[in-house]
């Protein structure tokens, strides 16, 4: 195996419900790969230069499942990664205010002052721009608005570890400039940002997930790709499909294990169980089977579409040539 790092594989995954993150957390990934004398290395857990391929993919033996910018971002530069599976959970996406607002729909943004991020280092890093963009494209989107009908204020972001509070807290998103009274609204996903939000005593305007039509609800997490090296899935695709036979079983797992689901996203997402509970709603454990259908694919064909008439990407990508069928299909076949 001299083209995996250190005879390893190496995973890494963003704060949020995943059925691999599932099975690294049960030790099912490393159960799998002992009888080959691999280590399962965890990005999140290596040295800062081997940690950095959490948002470039620039690593042989690399799984990752996270937020589509920085795999669409890596692919559009070059990395040579392959889409082996998606996914859709719906984790409270939501455009949070003030209490005296009154704003309680989208039409209520018109003229409003809403935050966007500043730019990171790099367009990867970025996604807190183009997640908080995106939503607020969305919501007005419902109402036959666009991103011209309000006033973008640039607010500060921070950065957490890589991989760790990577898409949720309240820096990333603006949420202090919210309070101070800066801005009028602000995009937040997930576990972390719900519980700071309620933390500062803000309320949700609009609920995202409340919108029927998911194109509207297309965003960094929604849907999420699975990816692996290309060099990885050349020489040993037996790997890549036993890794998908066990975020298969995980996800099965978890239809039944709701109590624990959310006992292991507490640590994941560093938040306490009410910002679990807040985000993470209506069933999600039981949806986190990975598929490659024609539906998440034109939805993952929407968000690329977005990012490049956006800017957050270095070039065009063909979602089509870029999804690999053959190791889910495998995993599936092996797996029933």
């Amino acid at each position: 195996m001299s083209t995996l790092e250190q005879d390893r594989i190496w995973y890494t995954r963003c704060p949020v419900p995943t059925a691999s993150g599932l099975a690294h957390n049960l030790g099912w990934l490393a159960e799998e790969y002992a009888p080959d004398g691999l280590a399962v290395g965890i990005l999140q857990d290596a040295e800062p230069e081997i940690a950095a391929r959490h948002f470039d993919h620039r690593l042989v033996g690399l799984f990752r499942e996270g937020g589509n910018v920085p795999a669409l971002v890596a692919k559009s530069e070059g990395a040579p990664t392959r889409l082996i599976g998606l996914t859709w959970i719906d984790e409270s996406q939501v455009i949070v205010v003030r209490p005296d607002s009154g704003i309680t729909a989208p039409e209520h943004l018109v003229g409003r002052r809403v935050a966007l991020p500043a730019l990171a280092a790099d367009r990867a890093r970025s996604f807190p721009r183009a997640m908080a963009l995106h939503g607020f494209v969305g919501a007005l989107g419902t109402a036959g608005l666009s991103i011209a009908d309000v006033t973008l204020v640039e607010v500060p972001t921070g950065q957490g570890d890589v991989g760790r509070g990577a898409e949720g807290g309240s820096s990333l998103f603006g949420i202090e400039a919210l309070t101070a009274g800066e801005v009028d609204a602000v995009y937040i996903k997930g576990a972390q940002a719900a519980e700071q939000a309620v933390a500062h005593g803000l309320v949700i305007g609009i609920d995202l997930d409340s919108f029927a039509d998911r194109r509207f609800r297309v965003n960094n997490g929604t849907p999420r790709p699975i990816t692996v090296h290309e060099q990885l899935l050349a020489e040993r695709p037996d790997l890549v499909a036993r890794f998908l036979i066990r975020t298969l079983r995980a996800a099965d797992w978890a239809a039944d294990n709701l109590d624990k689901v959310r006992e292991i996203l507490a640590r994941e997402t560093r938040s306490g169980a009410k910002g679990v509970e807040l985000a993470y709603r209506d069933g999600f454990h039981r949806s986190l089977h990975p598929d490659l259908s024609d539906e998440r694919l034109n939805l993952l064909t929407r968000q690329k579409n977005f990012l490049l008439a956006h800017g957050f990407l270095a070039r065009d990508i063909d979602i089509a040539a870029w999804a690999a069928h053959e190791p889910l299909a495998q995993a599936l076949e092996a797996y029933r």
